[in-house]
């Protein structure tokens, strides 16, 4: 049951993002081209996602159990630290570069998009790269 959840979940998503504009880079550049052609529809998708998350985590907050009957995990953690910022920047510079970021980039994937190949496999090889630095620093640790 989890597994046909997870799917239909995803296929749910990936379909908001292809309806929404989210999945199309000219679409996001032209919303992130602030300066120049400013395209502010996809605003309103975020504001309309941020509005649903909202209410869907005040609701979690109330159950100790999913719908699922699995446990309910809200991440805790409020500190700003220097990676997570380091982290968001390369995220952002990537999204803006690019023109997408993971999720959409794997629907237009999906969809059949060969634009889409570029921005995958680097994506991949970075987090492959991200992988290998985090197993060398565990290994230079005093134990």
């Amino acid at each position: 049951m989890g597994l046909l959840t997870a799917l239909l979940s995803g296929l749910l998503f990936g379909i908001g993002l292809m309806v929404s504009g989210m999945a199309n880079p000219a679409k996001v550049l032209g919303f992130l081209d602030i300066a120049g052609r400013w395209d502010p529809s996809l605003a309103f998708v975020m504001l309309g996602a941020i509005a649903v998350a909202s209410i869907a985590f005040r609701f979690s907050k109330r159950r100790k159990k999913s719908l699922l009957g699995l446990p309910v995990q809200i991440p805790a953690g409020t500190t700003v630290t220097r990676r997570l910022v380091l982290g968001s920047a390369i995220f952002g510079v990537g999204w803006g570069l690019a023109g997408f970021c993971p999720g959409p980039a794997l629907v237009t994937l999906g969809a059949g998009f060969p634009k889409a190949w570029g921005f995958v496999v680097a994506m991949l090889a970075g987090m492959a790269i991200f992988e290998l630095v985090e197993r060398v620093k565990l290994r230079r640790q005093p134990t």
